[in-house]
């Protein structure tokens, strides 16, 4: 199956740079939609899931600032790009303050152009969404800082923000993927004397190496080919607020030395000039790599890690706060009942227990998508172990098998170890099939996907295990 294309909104009331620009973006592969105006674009946004919005500062009706304000509203997650000329940067600027990915100046380069789309589905697609609170929903009461959580875990890291978050201290967050790390950048950020100043976030995993230094700091005109106009890096960008640095292992360590100079003396040059710079930013870091391991690789610097780890907090892992497993299933559920227009009003106790039970390895970015699946797949008003996706249904079916109950079955008194272990594989093997056909109606092909095997590898199981005729029966 061929990969689904990215979709892209090009929003500018200009005609000819509409055309031109749609087109060199469909000849890179990508599908595009149009506009020319705000009003407009908000429409396809609404009917289409757009990837990432290229649009126009000045337009009638409403202009690239209303339309980027309104756009964050409906995705905080939709990268926007700002086209401008080159007398209305600071506009740009402003709006990339406000949320906008990166601005590109007329008349545009068309590599500079690719570049930038590049960087921003990246960092779209990397973007961790971790979202354990949505606009759209309220936040229950057991959450702080829209952190969803009362495990002793969650607890710990609602002190450690009460503490740390009106300072300026710099702040290490670590945990896997998926765990809310920008979720406590943001807490950290929101509940401090900066939290009318910019929060300005960059994923480093999404920037190529040779563009770090420009992207962090900035450079001036003429510095580089297609450098046509100078430009602001992100920590000019975020002076007097916060810049968090996600998926900080990433970056190389030549670039290294210049961030810490950055962190220790709040200055730094752009690429291409002279003038030194001195801005006022407070830095929150992340990353899901072990950084002690990567310093004894010599990938990254271990001053530059004393630097960054003056307060750092560790995000558990939803398996080690199983206790808010339920908690958060419930918020998801409300959330996308708003979202898919639905009405479910609760998980079943056999669903909530298989949802406690499973591993979580994409934590709850993977819970997040799970509920979503399983609201948009129920038609009752309770979600039931059939709703969910099937690898964890097939948990449901090795948690359903009393494996105490195969164990204490010896076998016959003359059969050795490989004899009864053949004996009690046979039986689970014949509960699981059993369990995987009666959920799927007997439907062999469904059941199959469940057990994740081929269906002719379960049609010769069944055969061996005698449960052919069942197979003649129900296909």
């Amino acid at each position: 199956m061929l990969p689904e294309r990215k979709q892209i909104l090009v929003v500018d009331d200009e005609p000819n740079l509409r055309r031109v620009l749609s087109a060199q973006l469909a000849r890179d592969g990508y599908e595009v939609h149009t506009a020319e105006d705000g009003e407009g674009a908000l429409d396809l946004l609404k009917e289409h899931h757009i990837d990432l919005v290229i649009t126009d500062l000045r337009m009638p009706k409403m202009d690239g600032m209303e339309l980027l304000r309104r756009a964050v509203e409906l995705d905080d997650e939709l990268p926007i790009v700002m086209i401008t000329a080159h007398g209305t940067v600071d506009n740009a600027v402003e709006a990339l303050k406000t949320g906008a990915f990166d601005y590109i100046t007329k008349p545009f380069d068309q590599a500079e152009v690719r570049a930038i789309v590049r960087k921003a589905l990246k960092t779209r697609d990397l973007s961790e969404n971790e979202a354990t609170r949505s606009p759209a929903t309220s936040v229950p009461a057991e959450a702080r800082f829209g952190i969803i959580g009362t495990s002793q875990a969650i607890l710990d890291i609602y002190d450690v923000i009460d503490r740390v978050a009106a300072t300026p201290t710099t702040v290490l967050i670590t945990g896997e993927s998926g765990t809310g790390k920008e979720l406590v950048a943001r807490a950290l950020h929101e509940n401090s004397a900066r939290k009318d100043k910019p929060f300005i976030k960059v994923n480093c995993a999404a920037i190529p190496r040779d563009l770090m230094e420009s992207e962090l700091f900035g450079y001036e005109r003429g510095a580089f080919t297609g450098a046509v106009s100078s430009k602001p890096g992100r920590f000019e960008l975020a002076s007097g607020g916060t810049l968090f640095l996600d998926e900080i292992g990433t970056i190389p360590v030549e670039m290294q030395v210049k961030l810490l100079r950055a962190l220790q003396e709040s200055e730094f040059e752009r690429v291409g000039g002279v003038k030194t710079l001195h801005v006022d930013v407070r830095l929150v870091a992340a990353t899901n790599s072990d950084l002690k391991r990567e310093i004894a690789a010599g990938a990254f610097r271990e001053d530059l890690f004393y630097r960054l780890n003056v307060v750092p907090i560790r995000l558990p892992s939803l398996r080690e706060r199983a206790a808010d497993i339920e908690l958060l299933a419930r918020h998801f559920v409300e959330k996308f009942n708003i979202r898919l227009s639905k009405r479910v009003r609760a998980i079943s106790e056999e669903a909530s227990e298989l949802l406690r039970r499973h591993t979580w390895p994409g934590n709850i970015r993977e819970l997040e998508n799970v509920i979503e699946r399983a609201v948009l797949f129920c038609d009752r008003d309770v979600i039931a172990v059939a709703d969910l996706p099937g690898d964890v249904q097939q948990e449901s079916l090795v948690g359903g098998v009393d494996m105490g109950e195969l164990a204490a079955d010896p076998g016959s008194e003359g059969d050795g170890l490989k004899e009864r272990v053949k004996a009690a594989t046979s039986r689970l093997e014949r509960t699981l099939i059993n369990k995987a056909l009666e959920q799927t109606g007997g439907n062999v092909t469904h059941a199959a996907r469940i057990l994740k095997i081929s269906r002719k590898g379960l049609q010769l199981k069944m055969k061996e295990l005698g449960l052919r005729e069942r197979d003649d029966r129900t296909e």
